[in-house]
């Protein structure tokens, strides 16, 4: 009888532990936002245990809620669309919060442009952070609507192109800025991770982004989050330049399997990019004139598509408009591509030089940068 009583006693502390558990880790976001109504919609975007999610729900008389649970703090977007048509309308309007235990308001009393965020201890950092930032996002929107104005074909120049990445260059040093300042004085705060991985961006450099990773709190460093990004920058070791490079195996546009040690005893440019990539298609002749120039000495392209399933005849439409003749390859998974994964590809336009003995010996190499290097590299 004891026994018996021990056990229903274990149970009753095993249920209430787990249900503990599981409010401890319950999120409700409440918003409020005076002037929408049906049919506008809010969208919830984030990573569940079966991938992303994107939960919606309809506003009514202004107010909205979601409500889950998640098993690490985690970073979300939050949509709101006044017509309800969708995440990719261009009336909508994004918001990053942080889905954590408790309540999380997002209250305006007038436009959603003016949402404040509040809740736990990583929203309130976040609105911190979203503060000193507030002058260069307004930067930030100011060139997604320049480029959203744009035609296709306008789009597809070298010199639209080359404006926005001069005003892209920009603003990552304002934001670097701003991100490097918050993460020294806020170590402790797991804010400043998520700081960390905009302040690399697309092309890190990974020994300044592995000591500032050192310099947070071992609190931040040993989250499940911090783990992760630790595990992030290891796999970027192997793709920095003086690494061997990573073989892979993946199909051609007929189907056959290619491998990167097919190519051994020659230079290698590893190039990522996809056909609807505007900056990629305004690169490729510049790509194409080196290939045409070096290709008798001994250097090669070797493409890799980020298309997807579905898109295979614009990849190929792609390849032959552009006059793109070397091997090209692709698992049609978008940005899931394995190889693009295997080199922790977050950008493209993005390459990798790989010389005859398989070692990286350049990254990123666009426009004359590219000429440069192999010039360099054939004396010619």
């Amino acid at each position: 009888m004891k026994y018996i009583r021990f056990l229903m006693i274990a149970a009753v502390a095993t249920i209430y532990s787990q249900m503990l558990y599981a409010q401890a880790n319950t999120y409700v976001i409440n918003g409020k936002i005076d002037e929408l109504n049906i049919p506008a919609k809010a969208y919830l975007n984030y990573k569940s245990a079966a991938g992303w999610q994107m939960d919606s729900t309809l506003i009514k008389q202004g107010k909205f809620s979601f409500s889950g649970t998640v098993p690490n703090d985690q970073q979300a977007t939050l949509f709101v669309n006044k017509s309800g048509s969708g995440v990719r309308s261009r009336n909508t309007v994004s918001f990053i919060l942080y889905l954590e235990p408790g309540n999380i308001n997002v209250v305006s009393p007038d436009s959603v442009g003016n949402a404040v965020i509040s809740g736990g201890p990583l929203n309130t950092d976040n609105a911190r952070l979203t503060a000193l930032m507030s002058t260069v996002n307004k930067k930030v929107n100011m060139m997604i609507s320049d480029y959203q104005k744009a035609t296709k074909e306008v789009k597809a120049t070298r010199e639209f192109n080359d404006k926005m990445e001069k005003t892209r260059d920009s603003i990552s040093r304002e934001q670097n800025s701003v991100n490097y300042s918050f993460i020294k004085g806020n170590p402790n705060s797991l804010i400043s991770l998520f700081a960390l991985q905009n302040y690399a961006g697309s092309f890190p450099d990974v020994n300044q982004l592995e000591t500032i990773f050192n310099s947070l709190s071992k609190n931040v460093q040993s989250s499940e989050l911090g783990k992760d990004y630790a595990a992030e920058i290891a796999r970027m070791k192997t793709t920095e330049i003086g690494a061997i490079a990573p073989d892979f195996t993946q199909a051609d546009t007929s189907g056959k399997a290619i491998s990167l040690h097919d190519f051994k005893g020659k230079y290698v440019l590893l190039d990522f990019w996809a056909s609807w990539c505007g900056p990629c298609r305004a690169e490729n002749p510049n790509v194409v004139a080196a290939y045409n120039k070096y290709k008798g000495s001994g250097f090669t392209v070797v493409g890799i598509s980020l298309d997807q399933q579905g898109a295979k005849d614009k990849w190929l439409n792609a390849i032959h408009n552009d006059h793109l003749t070397w091997t090209q390859l692709s698992d049609l998974k978008s940005w899931k591509n394995q190889v693009a994964m295997l080199y922790s590809v977050q950008a493209i336009p993005q390459n990798f030089l790989i010389d005859p003995d398989g070692k990286i010996v350049g990254k990123n190499l666009q426009g004359q940068d590219l000429n440069n290097k192999l010039q360099e590299i054939f004396k010619k």
